[in-house]
C-alpha cells in the first residue's frame, strides 16, 4: 500500500491504496465521489468523463500511481466551482434543453462538452459540427439531438 496524494475539486487529497488501482474506483469508492460512472472499463463508454489539469480523461483507465501531488482532477461536483458559480454555464444549458432521461452518462457528457468548448476557444474559434462528432461518449437513451443543442448554448455562454 502506498499514500497517493493530488487535488480533487479545488481540495487536496491522500488515499492510501496500491498502486494499480484505477483512479475510478479511488474517487468513487475511497472519496466518495460518484458522478464519474462505471460503464465500461476500457475507456469506451465515456461515463466516467472527468479533467485531469483541465483536459479530458478516462480515470477508469488511470492508475492512481500516474497522478502526482500537482495534479488537479475536477469531476462534475467540482465544475461548478470552477466557474464560481451555483451550475457551470455547461450544466446549465443541459437543464435548459431537458437533455437527461435515465441521467447516467450526462457527468461524463458534461465534462466532455466542457473539454471539447475550452479546446475550440483556446484555438480560437468557434464549435463546429466536425468537433460535436467527436464527442464519443455513449448515450442509451438517445438524447443525441439534445445533447448538440445543450452545447452549443452551454459553448455560448462560457
Amino acid at each position: 500500500m502506498s499514500t497517493h496524494t493530488f487535488n480533487v475539486n479545488g481540495k487536496k487529497v491522500s488515499v492510501e491504496c496500491d498502486d494499480s488501482v484505477r483512479l475510478l474506483w479511488v474517487l468513487r469508492d475511497l472519496l466518495g465521489i460518484y458522478g464519474p460512472k462505471y460503464g465500461c472499463g476500457l475507456q469506451v463508454c465515456k461515463a466516467c468523463t472527468s479533467h485531469l489539469n483541465g483536459k479530458k480523461f478516462n480515470p477508469c483507465a488511470v492508475p492512481v500511481s500516474d497522478v502526482g501531488p500537482g495534479d488537479e482532477i475536477t469531476t462534475i461536483e467540482g465544475l461548478a466551482g470552477s466557474v464560481d458559480k451555483d451550475l457551470h454555464p455547461m450544466q446549465q444549458a443541459w437543464l435548459e434543453n431537458d437533455v437527461a432521461q435515465c441521467g447516467y452518462c450526462q457527468p461524463g457528457q458534461i465534462m466532455a462538452a466542457v473539454a471539447l468548448v475550452q479546446e475550440t476557444k483556446e484555438q480560437g474559434r468557434d464549435i463546429t459540427d466536425e468537433d460535436l462528432d467527436q464527442i464519443r461518449n455513449i448515450c442509451r437513451c438517445g438524447t443525441y439531438h439534445r445533447i448538440r443543442d445543450a452545447i452549443r448554448a452551454g459553448a455560448a455562454n462560457m
